[in-house]
């Protein structure tokens, strides 16, 4: 697993983008009193539960593997030209 150059940043956009998302589908939203750690894995099981991203092995799952197909989808949903991705 290489890291994405701004991955951190990729994240966070993740984080905006699948709150938005989560809460057209009516799976709830996330509080601002909620940790990273339980925000990256709510974001990740929604887009997974809706084969947005490929969900990982079951021994794969952990926080930094989340983050990174978080960091993986957001990088493909930005336009080329986004800051992000240069």
């Amino acid at each position: 697993m290489n890291k994405l150059q701004n991955e951190t940043e990729l994240v966070k956009k993740a984080l905006q983008i699948g709150a938005v998302y989560a809460k057209k589908r009516a799976y709830g939203e996330i509080e601002s009193q909620d940790s990273m750690k339980l925000k990256v894995e709510f974001i990740y099981r929604v887009l997974a539960e809706d084969k947005l991203i490929q969900p990982l092995a079951k021994d794969q799952i952990n926080d930094p593997n989340m983050r990174h197909k978080l960091a993986l989808w957001t990088s493909r949903q930005l336009p080329p030209d986004h800051p992000l991705l240069k």
